[in-house]
């Protein structure tokens, strides 16, 4: 038996506005019981079954503890001295310490006490937990390379991970290096994608013990992101940094968190600060910096309200801002004090000289190196003359005699990031990728691959410092991770007769490209004239015809293309 239902409306109801409405309930089928039905009716048996659909697991947690360190304070004050005795009173000391040593119960505690320290002590020299076994007794004095394909790379270990306090996490843009003791690095963070910030993101940056990796010794609170941040070599409490906003902020550590010069908005540069750099002065409180908005600064530190002097890098020598190369790393060097060079985003070094009388004529040269920003540019500290260049996929060494090429030039399957020279070795530097890896190159050795290869980390690394020493080496990740290793003496001490050796690399190599670049040139010119002979020749004598439009190049290349194709129906023809 089958129930159902039927509404029915009219022909002008159906598609009108539907009004819903709050009414009582409407009973609209009621089915009575029915006997006779109910005797057709089977009784099915119950049965009770269990069933457990989840499989049964046993859960395990294992966390271990993490202890965490606080650096305190102990201040002695010299104490102990009996009442009668005035530990002011130089003379009252010394008349009190003839006394007790001529005493015999003296003497005889301290030989007593000298036993039982003796004792200790040599319980604990019996057995040296630092000695390493089975190692190979070496010759004095270090080793020269060895171009040895199958010799073992240098060890390199890891010392300790400094991590951005914040929950959102930042990248790592900036590091510097404490000038006197080495045992302190300061970070800048900051998000280098504008579309990346968001509105609640923390502008602190860090100083760092790196012997506590769990909380920084020093906050430094900028009023924007710091991109750049560097010590300064004569004052250890100073830094500058440069922010997103274009500004300079001055710090000093003596004086808290907050910093104690910021430049005026309308005197600093109209884009993110890429680079500072602390100029050598008789005061130590110059700096220059160089931003996107094609603009090199130099500020004295003591008063940022204006700069003392201002370059633009316009290409065309006339200070046109708006043409002007965009700016994203600097370089300067103690011994060539009025020289300086400046990477750009358009892949171009900008070689200057400051002392020069016209702004014309600081810009001496360009040097076309990469297809994209150069992230890194560095003169070698023992061969000034010779620089480094990081960006896109290559890293090239130049001379500063050759513009058109670069003497070396190593290629990378993933993008490089940053680079530096090491301190203490001329052969040796170091590279850090978006793949997370950190290369060590020893051009002496290897130029092809590098001498060691460490995966500090699964994300971008985004900077690289070296310490003055040369042994220890921070890497700062895109996630905020600063990751410090220790590389072993192989690199970090100099070989025999390096720099000799280097020196004629760099002689050989420099001749080399220049022996090439002429040799271009002479092709460049016979094909010159040569195409200026055969355009003479089919003149007949006449003048030189005027070059063709790209519209008749265009026509023309149109007409032997389909000339090309005219006999393909021909060939058709005769298959058929």
């Amino acid at each position: 038996m089958e129930q159902g239902q039927e509404y029915t409306k009219t022909g002008d109801e159906v598609g009108g506005e539907t009004n819903f409405s709050d009414r009582p309930a409407e009973l609209m089928l009621d089915l009575p019981s029915d006997p006779d039905v109910a005797q057709q009716l089977t009784t099915l048996t119950y049965q009770d079954r269990g069933v457990q659909s989840a499989p049964n697991l046993s859960e395990h947690e294992v966390n271990t503890e993490r202890i965490k360190l606080e650096s305190c304070g102990v201040n002695h004050v010299e104490g102990g001295w009996p009442k009668e005795v005035n530990p002011n009173d130089p003379e009252q000391k010394s008349r009190y310490l003839k006394k007790t040593e001529r005493d015999d119960n003296y003497v005889a505690t301290v030989l007593q006490l000298s036993r039982v320290m003796e004792h200790c002590i040599r319980q604990t020299n019996t057995m040296d937990i630092y000695e390493e076994y089975f190692l190979d007794e070496e010759e004095d004095g270090p080793k020269a390379p060895i171009a040895d394909d199958s010799q073992e790379p240098p060890p390199a270990k890891t010392l300790n991970m400094f991590r951005d306090p914040n929950q959102l996490k930042r990248t790592v843009t900036g590091l510097s290096w404490h000038p006197d003791n080495g045992r302190t690095l300061a970070a800048a963070f900051s998000c280098p994608e504008y579309q990346g910030m968001s509105a609640d993101q923390n502008m602190d940056s860090y100083i760092w013990d790196i012997e506590n990796p769990h909380c920084p010794e020093v906050t430094l609170s900028p009023h924007s992101p710091l991109l750049c941040l560097e010590y300064n070599p004569k004052d250890c409490h100073i830094l500058v940094g440069g922010s997103y906003n274009g500004q300079i902020v001055v710090w000093d550590t003596r004086k808290g968190c907050r910093p104690v010069e910021v430049s005026a908005m309308d005197q600093s540069h109209q884009d993110p600060v890429y680079k500072t750099v602390w100029l050598q002065s008789k005061t130590g409180t110059d700096a220059f910096s160089t931003s996107t908005d094609g603009q090199v600064l130099w500020w004295d530190v003591r008063k940022l309200t204006e700069p003392t002097e201002s370059l633009v890098l316009d290409p065309g020598r006339e200070g046109n801002r708006d043409r002007a190369y965009a700016a994203v790393s600097l370089e300067f060097e103690g011994t060539m004090p009025t020289k300086f060079m400046v990477g750009t985003e358009e892949g171009v070094v900008v070689s200057c000289n400051r002392k020069a009388k016209t702004p014309a004529e600081k810009i001496v040269c360009n040097y076309t190196s990469h297809t994209g920003p150069i992230h890194a540019l560095q003169r070698n500290p023992f061969f000034p003359k010779n620089f480094l260049t990081v960006g896109d996929w290559t890293a090239r060494i130049w001379s500063e005699d050759i513009r058109d090429s670069s003497i070396m030039c190593i290629r990378q399957m993933s993008s490089l990031m940053d680079a530096c020279w090491s301190p203490v070795r001329p052969a040796v530097f170091f590279t850090v990728k978006t793949n997370g890896v950190l290369d060590v190159w020893d051009v002496l050795f290897k130029q092809s691959v590098p001498t060691l290869s460490l995966q500090v980390c699964d994300e971008a690394l985004h900077s690289l410092r070296v310490q003055e020493g040369g042994r220890l080496v921070a890497c700062g990740s895109e996630l905020g991770d600063i990751t410090l290793m220790e590389v072993s003496s192989e690199v970090s001490e100099m070989q025999r007769n390096e720099k000799g050796l280097m020196s004629e690399l760099f002689e050989r190599e420099t001749r080399r490209e220049k022996f090439h670049e002429s040799r271009r040139r002479e092709v460049q010119l016979k094909e010159r004239s040569r195409s200026e002979q055969s355009r003479h020749d089919e003149g007949g004598g006449e003048a030189e015809e005027e070059e063709e439009s790209p519209d008749e190049l265009i026509a023309r290349a149109e007409e032997l293309f389909f000339k090309t194709l005219e006999p393909e129906p021909e060939k058709k023809g005769k298959k058929s």
